[in-house]
């Protein structure tokens, strides 16, 4: 590979470090939780699925939003800024509504029971955050560029 190659792959990344983020990291991180509940759900395929795959999943995510959250906070002796606000907001809101919608689902619109349609909208939702995220980074992008050459 010529030098001029080599450069263009460290200065154009294959990833997009925010949807790297929503992504990879996310399932990284919810990788054993999503594999019991898969799991729980195919040896039960004909029967109802017992709730350790579901509980798991909302204890994961809970830990991680109050926990992890805390702790992060609280080991940092300098004051952060967000470097973009956009995809902070974005990502907070999404957050939020994921558990407003897990709420709904579960107690609202079919109680005790998931459908097909709920588990497609659920997904559609994430696909709707990931372009949000990504439009709001490119944006930061452009102004930090613009910024730059000005």
């Amino acid at each position: 590979m010529t030098k001029e190659g080599k450069r263009l792959l460290i200065e154009k990344p294959v990833w997009n470090p925010t949807i790297a983020n929503l992504t990879l990291m996310a399932l990284g991180s919810s990788a054993p939780e999503i594999i019991l509940s898969v799991s729980d759900t195919l040896s039960n395929i004909n029967s109802t699925p017992g709730e350790l795959g579901p509980m798991t999943i909302v204890g994961s995510a809970a830990f991680n939003l109050m926990v992890i959250s805390a702790v992060s906070i609280m080991s940092v002796t300098q004051v952060k800024k967000i470097f973009d606000v956009r995809v902070f907001a974005i990502t907070a809101i999404s957050s939020t509504w994921a558990y407003v919608w897990f709420f709904l689902c579960l107690t609202v619109i079919t109680p005790d029971y998931i459908d097909v349609w709920e588990a497609w909208v659920t997904f559609g939702f994430m696909i709707v955050l990931l372009i949000f995220a990504y439009t709001a980074d490119r944006c930061t992008a452009s102004v930090v560029k613009k910024e730059e050459e000005d």
